[in-house]
C-alpha cells in the first residue's frame, strides 16, 4: 500500500476520467502477495516530495499512481513528467487525468533543470503526457528541457520516456538533436489489443519511432515497455519482441498492468514471477542488450543503475570484435 501526498496542481475537473464514466465498472481481481510494495513516508521521501513541490513540477510517479513511488523516492529518483499533467488521449489503462491541457509552461525546463541539480541525480527520466494539441507534439518543449538538465548539471545522464509524436513532422528530430543518453517510447501492449487499450496510438508508428530514433543516432540507447496480464498470448509477445529486435531496440521492461479504477481495463491475470523470469530469458535470446522483467517493473524504476548496466554490456559487446 502506497499512501500519495497532495500535492500542487492545477484546478481541474473532479473526474480524472470523465471520458470513462459511462462504461461499466469491471471487476478487480484480488492482487497476489508479490504485488505488495512497502508504505512510503520516509525522510528521503518527504525530502523528495518537498523539492518537487518547491519547484511546481509533475511527477509520473504521482500522476499514474505508480506502485514502485515510495522505493524510489527514498533514493531521491522523481521522474520529472513535462508539459502539465492533462493527457489529449484516453487509453485504457492509464491514471494519467485526460481532458484538455493548459498553455505549455514556459519557465518549467528551467525549473525540472534546478530539481534536478538539488536532487543531485545522476540519471533522470523526463516524460510527458501526449499533446496532441501542439503543432510539435511537445517536442521542442522535450528538447529545451534536456538542455536546460545538461546547462545545470552536465554529468547527468538523460533518458527520455515520449509519446508517439503521431502525425508531427520533424518532433522526434528535435528531441534527438537535443542529444539524450536514453530514447524510449512504450510499446505498451501486443498489436491485437491496442484498439481496446490505446485507441489513440498506431502500433506500427511506435515501432517505426523506435526505429527512427535509431537511424537518427545510432549511439543511442532505445527503449521500449510491455504490460501483461491484459489478455495477451505469450506468442503476441513473443512477436512484439521480434517486431523490436528488428527496430534495433536495445532494451525491454516487462511489467504487471495494474487496473487503476474500474472504469478502466480489467486485469486478465496476474502473471507470477516465474513467467516473468522465462520472458526475460527469451528476450535475452533475441538478443535486447538489457531486459527487465517482473511483476513491478515500470520504464524508470532503477532506470539509472540499468543505464549503468546498458553501457558496460555495449561496451563488453564492442571490445569483442
Amino acid at each position: 500500500m502506497v499512501t500519495l501526498l497532495d500535492r500542487n496542481k492545477p484546478v481541474r475537473s473532479a473526474l480524472r476520467h470523465p471520458e470513462k464514466q459511462s462504461r461499466p465498472d469491471t471487476p478487480v481481481l484480488a492482487k497476489p502477495h508479490w504485488l505488495r510494495v512497502k508504505a512510503a513516508g520516509s525522510s528521503t521521501f518527504l525530502e523528495t516530495h518537498a523539492i518537487v513541490t518547491e519547484h511546481g513540477l509533475h511527477t509520473v510517479c504521482q500522476e499514474a499512481a505508480c506502485p514502485n513511488i515510495g522505493d524510489c523516492w527514498e533514493q531521491r529518483h522523481a521522474t520529472m513528467m513535462i508539459m502539465g499533467s492533462i493527457c489529449t488521449r484516453a487509453c485504457a489503462f492509464c491514471h494519467v487525468a485526460t481532458g484538455k491541457p493548459q498553455a505549455l509552461d514556459e519557465d518549467e525546463p528551467r525549473r525540472v533543470a534546478e530539481a534536478v541539480e538539488k536532487l543531485k541525480l545522476k540519471h533522470v527520466v523526463i516524460t510527458s503526457v501526449d499533446r496532441d494539441d501542439l503543432s510539435d507534439g511537445g517536442a521542442e518543449h522535450f528538447g529545451r528541457t534536456i538542455e536546460a538538465i545538461r546547462a545545470r548539471s552536465p554529468e547527468t545522464t538523460i533518458e527520455v520516456l515520449t509519446p508517439d509524436f503521431l502525425r508531427k513532422e520533424g518532433a522526434l528530430d528535435r528531441v534527438i538533436a537535443a542529444r539524450p543518453d536514453v530514447f524510449n517510447h512504450n510499446i505498451e501492449t501486443v498489436p491485437s489489443l491496442y484498439v481496446r487499450i490505446r485507441p489513440g496510438a498506431r502500433y506500427f508508428h511506435s515501432l517505426r519511432l523506435l526505429q527512427q530514433a535509431k537511424e537518427l543516432s545510432p549511439h543511442v540507447f532505445t527503449k521500449s515497455g510491455l504490460m501483461v496480464g491484459l489478455g495477451e498470448t505469450r506468442d503476441e509477445i513473443v512477436q512484439v519482441m521480434d517486431d523490436l529486435r528488428v527496430a534495433q531496440v536495445d532494451f525491454l521492461t516487462i511489467g504487471q498492468y495494474l487496473q487503476p479504477t474500474r472504469k478502466h481495463a480489467a486485469v486478465a491475470r496476474f502473471v507470477d514471477p516465474e513467467e516473468f523470469d522465462e520472458l526475460a530469458r527469451i528476450a535475452y535470446s533475441k538478443g535486447f542488450l538489457q531486459v527487465a522483467s517482473s511483476p513491478l517493473t515500470r520504464s524508470s524504476h532503477h532506470a539509472g543503475a540499468q543505464f549503468a548496466e546498458l553501457q558496460a554490456k555495449r561496451a563488453a559487446a564492442m571490445s569483442a570484435f
